[in-house]
């Protein structure tokens, strides 16, 4: 005779959380830049152009700023004649000035750098509605 034990099989224990799984919309986005999608490129290229606007602008401030003295002295000769500490006003913007200035626009441009990656990182990383 044949045991009642033999003719069962054995029971398997199917888990359906661990085989399906949704992905959560920021892992989704994620997945969007790895692969290189449309979606992906378009976010890169957003944030490529939001550096790039910001560079422009830093740009032509320090061609304005800069660019512009050698303008003022030609306009307004009287003003290149002015002496500060002993040193006509040109030398002393362009020697004294100039790199402060340039530091604070450096200085200025990584703030703002920084701010459009932490920007870019959060709409990354924030759910999609």
């Amino acid at each position: 005779m044949v045991a009642a034990d033999d003719r069962v099989p054995a029971r398997t224990r199917i888990v359906l959380a661990d085989v399906v799984r949704g992905d959560s919309p920021s892992e989704h986005t994620r997945t969007e830049l790895a692969q290189q999608t449309r979606v992906g490129e378009a976010l890169v290229r957003g944030l490529v152009r939001a550096q790039l606007s910001l560079a422009l602008r830093l740009w032509l401030v320090v061609a304005v700023g800069l660019g512009g003295l050698p303008w003022l002295f030609a306009i307004a000769p009287s003003v290149s004649r002015v002496t500060v500490l002993g040193m006509h006003l040109p030398w002393a913007l362009l020697a004294v000035i100039s790199f402060p200035f340039l530091v604070m626009v450096g200085w200025a441009y990584v703030r703002l750098a920084e701010r459009n990656e932490q920007d870019f990182t959060n709409l990354i990383r924030r759910p999609e509605r």
